[in-house]
């Protein structure tokens, strides 16, 4: 006979098997238990200051180490605040598991304290959710929550734990041979057809997405540009899959490119908002070879010429095995023509962004940020306007290495996305971009980081204003009529300095630098609070649909 543990602890052993190291959580009597087998295993607790961080952070843990993170929140309302970081998981297929404490059974539908079925409350936000009804299944019961957490594109689940299941006990039964050892290969004449079509044509480029990163197709990805020669963009969470000093690396030429390319290679992209849903934009005669691991995904919002249902690497593994009907020895003429122009666009932007004016211009604000980082720096984006701007000034080297709120648009993960990178990569600089909109929906999580000893640096954009939705407002109502788009000017560093950390204020561009330089020094979470320009104005309404 095997040992026997208490839930909370089969819980912990399955999870230490996972290679799980952290486990994120606000702390509750339904999953006490959970704490506990956690501590026997040497899994460490982050306890946050809300829920909704604790899922933000497994995901910001899932984005850059491609791994499942884990979150665990109490019964009722702590699923319920957690809502929000499992939503914005869903959208952007981050493998997370989230654990959740329930009522006991033995007295479910008799109004016990934060009583709620927690399984339809969040079936369309999760790939897959379910409760363990005895102790002795608790084991099979996660090893299912990885498995279908890591399946296809990848996504959140939840699993309840009822607390008199946790508080029982059972033999430790280790799952094996769980999940599946290989990821689906392509059709070699879906890989065939692709050569050809490629072959074919000489205005070719690359959109490369979040499909790209869960795979870990970036090196194939590098290899099959330099063979094409063809500019390759990035979405999402494509972005760092190509560092930026690759010679294909463009990203200020995407409009045209979209507009005058023969043939599209989409690797693990949607075609949504942020795409013109496929359809604004591009080449009428544009012909698309979609790729994506989740048959659903393709041909969505606009047709296709060839779908490949594969895994990315796979898929490009096995059409770089073909490059020699393909290959080119020449530079394509269009290739070149688009890096001309990226090179002038290039130094236009770093022109505007040299101005010394005061309040300070969010190009100088953007330029700053980018000249402090280190090369290979993590940087999270938390934001609208803000985020936009300075997107495209800083470009990650690595995958993993920009993270912002992804398509959901979800505000407020800077903190706990970049809690939980450092904690992830503990020797990288870790840098949030805030706007003084998104820094207020999760401030208090700088607490969390100063009583767990997470340095980190966040730099606000602070405007006074939602500047997005302000532009809006005044494009639809007029200049009298903008409520609840204002903030006016907070001393938003204080508060991090009351918290333990290290806060500055700055006014002057000049001062930008130093400043970061001064909370890099500090070794504590900091909070960098730039008053930039009330006046600019970011005419964009891509993300309302007009």
């Amino acid at each position: 006979m095997g040992e026997v543990f208490h839930g909370g602890r089969l819980v912990a052993e399955v999870l230490a098997r996972e290679g799980v190291t952290h486990l994120f959580t606000l702390t509750g009597g339904h999953i006490a238990p959970i704490f506990d087998g956690c501590l026997d295993v040497g899994i460490r607790v982050v306890d946050v200051r809300h829920e909704q961080a604790a899922a933000h952070m497994a995901d910001g843990w899932a984005r850059v180490t491609g791994k499942p993170g884990v979150c665990a929140v109490t019964a009722g309302p702590g699923v319920t605040d957690a809502v929000t970081g499992i939503a914005n998981a869903y959208y952007a297929c981050a493998p997370v598991v989230v654990l959740a404490g329930r009522s006991p059974i033995s007295t479910w539908e008799m109004g016990d304290l934060q009583e709620m079925d927690h399984t339809r409350l969040t079936a369309c936000i999760t790939r897959w959710s379910g409760t363990v009804l005895e102790t002795k299944r608790i084991p099979e019961y996660v090893a299912a929550a990885f498995r279908q957490a890591t399946s296809l594109r990848g996504g959140p689940v939840l699993l309840e734990l009822p607390m008199d299941v946790l508080l029982g006990q059972a033999e430790l039964e280790v799952p094996i041979g769980y999940r599946p050892t290989h990821r689906p290969g392509p059709d070699p004449d879906a890989v065939d057809a692709a050569a050809a079509i490629l072959a074919g044509s000489e205005r070719v480029a690359i959109l490369a997405g979040g499909g790209v990163r869960w795979s870990g197709a970036e090196t194939e990805l590098a290899h099959l540009a330099e063979t094409l020669r063809c500019p390759v963009y990035l979405n999402g969470l494509g972005r760092g899959c190509l560092p930026p000093d690759n010679p294909y690396f463009f990203n200020l030429t995407r409009k045209r490119a979209l507009g005058e390319a023969e043939v599209l290679l989409a690797l693990g992209v949607d075609f949504d908002f942020r795409l013109g849903y496929g359809r604004r934009g591009f080449n009428p005669e544009l012909k698309v070879i979609q790729v994506d691991v989740d048959p659903a995904a393709i041909g969505k919002n606009r047709p296709v010429e060839l779908g490949v249902v594969a895994d990315l690497k796979l898929f490009l593994r096995a059409l770089l095995e073909r490059a020699g009907k393909f290959g080119r020895v020449a530079e394509p003429v269009w290739t070149d023509s688009l890096r001309q122009e990226e090179g002038r666009l290039r130094e236009e932007r770093e022109r505007a962004a040299s101005t010394d004016q005061v309040p300070i211009h969010p190009l100088r604000f953007a330029k700053e940020v980018r000249d402090f980082l280190d090369p290979d720096a993590i940087v999270v984006g938390d934001g609208g306007d803000i985020v936009a701007i300075t997107s495209g000034f800083v470009h990650a080297r690595a995958p993993g290495h920009w993270l912002d709120p992804g398509p959901m648009g979800c505000l407020g993960v800077g903190a706990p996305f970049a809690i939980a990178a450092k904690l992830a990569k503990p020797e990288k600089q870790v840098v949030v971009v805030f706007g003084d909109g998104s820094f207020g929906l999760n401030a208090m999580e700088y607490d969390t980081a100063v009583r767990h000893r997470i340095p980190f640096i966040g730099v606000i954009g602070n405007d006074g204003a939602w500047g997005q939705i302000k532009v809006l407002q005044k494009a639809l109502y007029g200049e009298e009529r903008m409520p609840a788009a204002f903030l006016g000017q907070r001393p938003y560093e204080k508060l991090v300095e009351a918290l333990g950390g290290y806060g500055e204020r700055v006014e002057e561009p000049s001062q930008i630098r130093p400043a970061l330089e001064r909370a890099a020094e500090s070794g504590v979470p900091a909070c960098i609070n730039v008053i930039l320009d009330p006046r600019f104005e970011r005419k964009s309404t891509t993300a309302y649909g007009f």
